[in-house]
């Protein structure tokens, strides 16, 4: 079907975020950017989570593990100046999932989700998700689903306020913790479809694991 088709043409989104400049979102090409850095990326933006004593995966997840993670989905970067200061991670179907709303053909979910720390509460966050559901959207896709921890207020209240809604909890493998697991309809935006978009406006930044 065609939702699931992957488009194999390269994609790069250009925007100007007051306050930070340009913003360039693109997919992760392993020919020029890490693993390694962006491994080191969701370190950096999971500690909060990890000092809470709740063991996300991206917390201290391994070089492969990401790989695995980016290259089962589609990935893509923010870049600022040169440097990756935002990701995510879209998936179709995951038949594999212990999730049962990620296994439904009708669900897109976001994973690996996270900003680098110095460049939080600037809109990126934002940015990434209205790209998100662009993609999921004009794909087909019935909602837009992710999940972050239960015990994690603050991150649910950000999705919340981006128009998500708790849908289920679950336990994830290895987890000492229940997650949330939100989900949305996603929103095709004219703007992301001219690939050109003015932000102005700042909010939180969150994760999804």
């Amino acid at each position: 079907m065609k939702r699931r088709a992957r488009q194999q043409q390269t994609v790069r989104i250009d925007y100007v975020c007051h306050g930070i400049g340009h913003v360039e979102l693109r997919r992760f090409d392993p020919a020029r950017d890490s693993f390694v850095a962006l491994t080191a990326l969701l370190h950096r933006a999971f500690t909060p989570l990890g000092a809470m004593g709740l063991n996300c995966t991206c917390v201290d997840q391994t070089v492969e593990t990401t790989r695995l993670r980016a290259t089962r989905g589609d990935c893509y970067v923010a870049v600022c100046e040169g440097r990756i200061v935002g990701t995510m991670t879209l998936y179709a179907a995951d038949r594999e999932s212990p999730c049962e709303l990620y296994r439904r053909d009708d669900i897109a979910s976001l994973r690996q989700f996270a900003v680098e720390p110095v460049w939080q509460a600037r809109g990126i966050g934002t940015l990434l998700i209205a790209f998100a559901e662009h993609w999921a959207a004009t794909r087909g896709y019935a909602e837009l689903a992710l999940d972050t921890p239960q015990p994690a207020a603050d991150l649910i209240a950000f999705y919340r306020g981006q128009g998500f809604r708790i849908v289920d909890f679950t336990r994830f493998d290895g987890k000492h913790y229940d997650s949330a697991i939100l989900s949305k309809p996603p929103v095709a935006t004219r703007t992301l479809a001219s690939w050109s978009h003015r932000l102005s406006v700042t909010t939180p930044i969150a994760y999804a694991a």
